[in-house]
């Protein structure tokens, strides 16, 4: 099947759930405990080891890797054409050399490129010469090199609104490169984003799938969240004690203990702070800093 009927097939699927009702098993109750723990936090590479390399490229990556941090996180987009790429802003400006290779395209947004003119970009330069020529990777290439470096996953669907089907087609690029069998869904490999109803179109797609949802919902609404996602994944600053206790205090829909993933924390002090709050995971551009700091 060719990308675009992919996407297509994607799209008119999706299309036929937002007529359902969604419907996930209810969510259960955890012990209630405190949130501190002899356990160090996952320290996770934030757009790979993105304090040292260029973000989101395999040089990032792979320098993670050379840190010794098993956890890099991305952000995936789709081209016009209907390739997954690698890119947080949902504008090629910032990262790459577009506005100079393709001045009259303003604003650059990457659903306006296809995969081959993106493939042309320096994604390097911007952050030092001793990158240039570094590419944008597609999720395939992306998904290659961290399987190389036996290295664990954090997805995140960046701006899922704009690309229909996004979530039923990343599920498939990861089947393809070997991503969703037993050992990857178990424990290297979640899936993110900060549209809750993205998260919960990736969960009803498939269940054995860990999901985390990007912000801090009300602890009220945090039974319902419980019911499509396995994470509370909150800026750093929101990541008290308090509120971590209280989604541990909660089951998710794989029957486990909820977690809370925070970001984006670059230094000891702040890593200490939330450390002691109890969460599961640390998101920094600086992972170095971070995993000396927690022993993560």
């Amino acid at each position: 099947m060719s990308m675009r009927r992919a996407v297509a097939a994607a799209t008119g699927v999706l299309l036929g759930m937002s007529a359902l009702t969604l419907t996930a098993s209810p969510a259960h109750a955890a012990p209630r405990q405190d949130s501190t723990s002899d356990r160090a936090p996952t320290t996770v590479a934030h757009r790979g080891a993105s304090g040292y390399a260029p973000e989101n490229t395999l040089a990032a990556v792979r320098k993670a890797d050379k840190l010794g941090i098993d956890w890099v996180e991305n952000d995936v987009q789709r081209t016009k054409d209907g390739e997954l790429v690698v890119m947080h802003d949902t504008t090629l400006a910032r990262t790459t050399n577009a506005e100079q290779l393709y001045p009259d395209r303003s604003p650059w947004n990457v659903s306006d490129f296809t995969a081959k003119e993106i493939a042309r970009l320096d994604a390097g330069s911007w952050f030092s010469d001793d990158y240039k020529g570094e590419k944008v990777p597609t999720l395939e290439q992306y998904l290659k090199q961290v399987t190389k470096g036996g290295q664990k996953l954090l997805l995140e669907l960046k701006a899922p609104e704009l690309y229909p089907g996004i979530e039923m087609q990343t599920l498939r690029e990861l089947r393809s490169e070997g991503w969703l069998d037993r050992s990857h869904t178990k424990s290297r490999l979640v899936i993110q984003s900060f549209n809750a109803n993205s998260v919960r179109t990736t969960h009803v797609l498939n269940s054995r799938v860990k999901t985390g949802f990007l912000g801090n919902p009300k602890v009220s609404e945090l039974d319902s969240y419980a019911k499509f996602t396995d994470q509370i994944n909150p800026t750093h600053s929101a990541a008290t004690k308090d509120y971590v206790d209280e989604v541990h205090a909660r089951k998710g829909p794989l029957g486990k203990r909820m977690e809370v993933f925070t970001w984006t924390v670059n230094d000891a002090s702040t890593a200490r702070t939330v450390d002691k709050a109890g969460v599961d995971g640390i998101i920094t551009n600086f992972p170095d800093v971070v995993r000396e700091a927690t022993g993560g």
